[in-house]
Parts: C-alpha cells; sequence; structure tokens
C-alpha cells in the first residue's frame, strides 16, 4: 500500500505564490509518476501536472504553464508544486497522486493513489 500527504495550501493574493508538498510512503518502490490534480466547486477535478520519478519528465496543463513548477525528491520521496502567479481561478483543493507507470498522464483515472487534498485561496 502507498500513502500520500499533500500539504502546504493556504490563503494567497491574486499575484502571490504558495508550494505544494507531497511525502509518499509505504510501497513507493512501485510508484513511477506522481501528479498533482485540483477540484474547485462545483466543477470536476482536473490535471495540473505531473512527473516521472526516474527522468523527471514532466506534463503541465496548458492553464498553468509557465507559473507552476512540479519536481521531486526522490531520497526524500516528496514531490513539490510551485505555483507562482496565482489566479482567482486557481481557487481548488489540490490532490496529490501517484501511478505505476513512467508516463506523466492527465487522466485521473490512470493514478492509482491520491492524498486529501490541500485547500488554496487566491483572492482578487
Amino acid at each position: 500500500q502507498v500513502q500520500l500527504l499533500d500539504s502546504g495550501g493556504g490563503l494567497v493574493q491574486a499575484g502571490g505564490s504558495l508550494r505544494l508538498s507531497c511525502v509518499a510512503s509505504g510501497r513507493t518502490f512501485s510508484l513511477d509518476t506522481m501528479g498533482w490534480f485540483r477540484q474547485a466547486p462545483g466543477k470536476e477535478r482536473e490535471f495540473v501536472a505531473a512527473i516521472s520519478w526516474d527522468y523527471g519528465t514532466t506534463n503541465y496543463a496548458d492553464s498553468v504553464k509557465g507559473r507552476f513548477t512540479v519536481s521531486r525528491d526522490n531520497a526524500k520521496n516528496t514531490v513539490a508544486l510551485q505555483m507562482n502567479s496565482l489566479k482567482p481561478e486557481d481557487t481548488a483543493v489540490y490532490y496529490c497522486a501517484a501511478r505505476a507507470g513512467r508516463t506523466p498522464q492527465p487522466l485521473a483515472t490512470m493514478y492509482d493513489y491520491w492524498g486529501q487534498g490541500t485547500q488554496v485561496t487566491v483572492s482578487s
């Protein structure tokens, strides 16, 4: 089994920055890719970014390209999401996810494990 603990959310003004973290524990050797998704009230969960553990291959949603950066620390089994130039439309609960498979997939159904979520609120 794998456990994911995501953290780092909060309240920030538009234009500000936040850094989310996700720590994986348990059978982490079975994981190949980590992803971040978000879900705003009344909306479906959507892909934000993903990174592969081995080569660090990344994938980003168009809405966050150039503003968000996903990174990983293999030694600490940690993935981070640096969010800059935040906008009110970035407000959502952000979820860390993990999957076996090296392609940083944008589909939520491709991920096997999920964190509990962390709230990000961007005020205008």
